[in-house]
């Protein structure tokens, strides 16, 4: 039997993206729409041909109703997500899962004591060229992590092509750094491998918008490794980047082709020359894993993990920027 989901709301640009996905996915269905805007959401409903909800508990009450896509203002994630988990149902979720720490802990809260099965997009975790550093790690062919640097930039406050809510510090929680810039954070975290004792951020107002349309924020570690995560919406070419060095070798990405070079004194030609290593495939996105975890009745412990931690830096990285100052994370673990 399909899992039939419900869109709870279409503000998000990538709420048709997912869409598509549970469109495509076999084992799933879009049987219901709720928008805060009631113009939008009855266009969205009328295009797919369901019915559309002005009250997201009326839309939650539903019996044949399984699970939900939140793609509503960040501001409402929290509201909107403990009220489905309340009702009973599944939730998959555009990052950040909340812009406050303490809206997390309430959401994960509810989310356990109601035991449905929440999921967070953090796509580029399944990316090959993510697994691929990740493997080079494991085989320790960088020796120990020193810097690590990823960016993520694009145009769209210089080019109009962002819709204006994205703009909306009530809304979003930020600018640049809350949405591009959650890509590069997880990424970076995650290959420096170890915990974050401080972050320091720097934002920028290009455009003279309301929130930053320029970031970059540093991570320190225990271990004197750097991390540097930087985001943008006024670079008409930059390239993603990936960076991570090490004390024997250094891989990149995106400088600017796709492709994966490695410069390690563990590898065969002994760091004489950049290796390019072969594409891996990607893993399955987080919106399957998602329908797996429902099938299976398993948790998406390290999605979750990771998510939450976001959450933690982005909020020492707000404070940073608007007190001047370095910031320690708090320490966030999904377990007991």
């Amino acid at each position: 039997m399909s899992i039939r989901m419900g869109m709870a709301s279409y503000w998000h640009v990538h709420a048709w993206d997912y869409t598509k996905q549970a469109q495509e996915h076999p084992d799933t269905v879009i049987t219901a729409v709720w928008d805060e805007d009631p113009v939008r959401g009855r266009e969205a409903a009328a295009k797919l041909g369901v019915p559309y909800y002005e009250s997201l508990q009326d839309m939650l009450a539903q019996p044949d109703l399984d699970a939900i896509i939140v793609d509503a203002p960040t501001n409402r994630h929290r509201e909107v997500i403990i009220a489905a988990a309340r009702a009973g149902k599944h939730i998959f979720t555009e990052k950040v899962i909340a812009p406050s720490l303490q809206e997390v802990r309430e959401i994960m809260e509810e989310i356990e004591r109601s035991g449905v099965k929440l999921t967070v997009s953090l796509p580029r975790l399944n990316d090959g060229y993510t697994l691929a550093i990740q493997d080079i790690l494991a085989r320790g062919q960088l020796g120990d992590i020193t810097y690590v640097r990823v960016r993520l930039s694009h145009n769209g406050a210089l080019a109009g092509w962002l819709p204006e809510h994205f703009y909306s510090l009530e809304q979003c929680g930020g600018g640049a750094l809350i949405d591009l810039g959650c890509h590069p954070m997880y990424l970076t975290r995650l290959f420096l491998g170890q915990e974050v004792t401080g972050v320091s951020a720097n934002f920028g107002y290009v455009t003279g918008k309301e929130v930053e349309d320029n970031a970059v924020v540093t991570l320190f570690s225990g271990s004197g490794a750097i991390g540097v995560v930087e985001a943008g919406f006024v670079n008409s070419h930059s390239p993603f980047t990936v960076e991570v060095h090490g004390t024997e070798g250094t891989v990149l990405f995106g400088t600017p082709e796709d492709k994966l070079l490695l410069r390690s004194n563990q590898a065969e030609n002994q760091g004489e020359a950049w290796i390019e290593v072969p594409p891996y495939s990607r893993r399955e996105s987080a919106f399957e894993q998602w329908v797996g975890h429902i099938q299976n009745n398993t948790i998406a412990e390290s999605n979750l993990q990771m998510a939450v931690e976001l959450t933690s830096l982005m909020e020492a990285a707000n404070r940073s920027a608007k007190e001047g100052n370095v910031i320690r994370p708090e320490a966030v673990s999904l377990q007991p």
